[in-house]
């Protein structure tokens, strides 16, 4: 019989919350098929759980534990995230406390040797990176999904065994009041990097896991400074390593430092050596200020992923199905995308207008973003953390000639998280006129955000569909207005939104138009993860109907 912990967790700053195991009905003797169950109710199970509840789709949420992350964990979430976080409806609550920033510092030798300044346009309704501790972010998702009826959420109940079949999957769980069996169409695994359904499968991932260990910890300390990613390199106390900086809200600021070799966890986080260094990197920055450890933890980097995240039955997401390093804020962002990706696709599934070949463009999209992903944090990783005595030599040449030679600097870059382009994937139309496009996004890649009036944005208008991007300054064909309500029939989620002088979206100046290199009858087709999948300079309803079956993974119809 499992127990979880129902102590609360100990912070200097949050409150945790209890929420309660209550008997689920099969162990009254009910039994029923649920169309899907997601194991893991952290950000990446939870942002599934809201946007499969968007299409109409009830979702079971299964959790281990009794309450929220214990310790801050991801603590920056890029502009990407926001706009996904702002579709199941928690960005504004982040944005009242979250610490947005744009810029990060290298420094050695007490010198600044590099500065990055992330870029941000006049349309960006969010800046480009954004501290927050993951506490708060699971909190806010949690009471999202306690408000939506189609989602259940099951506290302290624990999977000990799966099994996918042809036609359905069956997870056994163990809880305070026992064991039962949880029959469900689909099966999504977002229970993390060390994933109890992975191991049940037996797959293992492939990449790289760096021998280096790293210690992160949240102190709760006043320190007068701006928020920005502060790196430190080969300072004096722990020479030939990487500290990094990063200011949170409440008051907590989070250090993340390697150990030497051969150096244990245990030993790592015994409070002497704990207090130690992180003194010793306050001593440095000339930080005499009092300080108190709120949480701490060990890690190593890996870049990772399974080849297929789609086995059967079971989907996996998030860390689950891929382990990145954390240089570049890559672990819950990369997540948010693959939960977006993913639900539109699961939900048109089961809607009777998607196909399996839609849902098996998840795993092929997403693992060649990891792959890129990978290849991406592992330049970063091997930079801050040389692997092997060649890598010293070229990273010790770098730091050494940048206090004095400026071509070398741009080599500290971090390689900050971004979303990924879908140029590839066959859901993109055929024969559209995406190479006669001077600006706008093209196929495949996110949409691009366009500030419409002070506090109004494209993004605003977004939702669980298809949408259709139609500028004009007259009215739209009939032939086109009679094709969106056939394939609305059909039970395809298709929004036609008209952008023009006096139209739904208003552009008066033409700014708009000018940014998507548009004139009327100009269409852009986005996706329901907000993503590109055609674009012309004059639509008609024939084109329009065979891009959207190509998206939904039907092919020519």
């Amino acid at each position: 019989m499992y127990i979880p912990d129902n102590t609360p967790r100990h912070s200097v700053y949050y409150d945790y919350q209890i929420y309660p195991f209550r008997t689920p009905p099969e162990l009254n003797g009910e039994a029923k098929r649920y169309p899907v169950v997601i194991v893991g109710a952290g950000p990446i199970g939870l942002v599934t759980a809201l946007e499969l509840a968007s299409y109409g789709t009830p979702v079971v949420v299964i959790s281990a534990e009794v309450q929220v992350s214990h310790g801050s964990r991801a603590i920056v979430f890029t502009r990407r995230s926001m706009e996904i976080l702002q579709q199941v409806g928690i960005a504004e609550r982040m944005l009242e406390k979250a610490y947005p920033w744009r810029s990060g510092n290298s420094i050695y030798r007490g010198q600044r040797v590099f500065r990055l300044e992330a870029p941000y346009d006049e349309d960006d309704r969010f800046q480009p990176l954004n501290n927050l501790q993951q506490q708060y972010v699971e909190q806010y998702l949690v009471e999202q999904a306690q408000q939506n009826p189609l989602i259940e959420l099951r506290w302290g109940s624990k999977v000990i065994g799966v099994t996918s079949l042809l036609d359905h999957a069956e997870v056994q769980i163990d809880t305070p009041e026992g064991e039962y069996s949880l029959s469900c169409d689909w099966l999504i695994a977002a229970d993390g990097a060390k994933s109890t359904i992975r191991q049940e499968l037996g797959l293992r991932m492939e990449g790289a896991s760096y021998s280096g260990r790293f210690v992160i910890a949240d102190i709760k300390i006043d320190i007068p400074w701006p928020t920005e990613r502060l790196a430190y390199f080969d300072p004096d106390w722990n020479r030939g390593n990487t500290i990094l900086m990063h200011r949170q809200p409440e008051g907590i600021w989070r250090l993340d430092y390697q150990l030497p070799p051969n150096e244990t966890p245990e030993q790592a986080l015994a409070p002497e050596s704990l207090h130690t260094r992180i003194q010793a990197q306050l001593d440095m920055v000339g930080i005499s200020a009092p300080w108190e450890l709120d949480w701490c933890s060990v890690y190593s980097a890996r870049a990772m992923t399974l080849p297929d995240y789609v086995h059967e039955r079971i989907i996996f997401t998030g860390d689950a199905a891929h382990m990145l390093p954390i240089f570049g804020v890559r672990g819950a962002n990369t997540g948010f995308q693959d939960a977006q990706n993913l639900a539109w696709k699961l939900a048109m599934l089961l809607k009777g207008v998607g196909t399996p070949e839609l849902l098996a463009t998840y795993s092929s999209e997403r693992v060649i973003a990891a792959r890129e992903i990978i290849a991406e944090a592992s330049k970063s990783t091997r930079f801050m953390t040389p692997p092997d005595r060649g890598y010293r030599l070229l990273r010790d040449a770098v730091l050494s000639l940048s206090l004095t030679q400026a071509f070398v600097r741009p080599l500290f870059h971090w390689r900050t998280s971004r979303p990924h382009d879908y140029h590839e994937t066959p859901l993109n139309a055929l024969n559209d006129d995406n190479g006669q496009f001077t600006a706008g996004s093209a196929q495949g890649m996110p949409l691009q955000n366009i500030r419409l009036a002070a506090n109004d944005y494209l993004f605003d208008h977004l939702g669980a569909a298809f949408h259709l991007l139609y500028f004009t300054n007259q009215t739209v064909p009939e032939s086109l207005l009679q094709q969106v309500a056939e394939l609305e029939q059909q039970g395809i989620p298709l929004k036609i939104l008209t952008i023009g002088k006096g139209q739904a979206l208003a552009d008066s100046d033409g700014h708009f138009a000018k940014r998507y290199d548009a004139q009327t009858g100009t269409a852009y087709l986005i996706r329901p993860d907000q993503h590109v999948c055609a674009r012309w300079k004059n639509l008609t309803a024939e084109q329009l109907k065979a891009a959207i079956y190509r998206a939904l993974g039907q092919g020519a119809k």
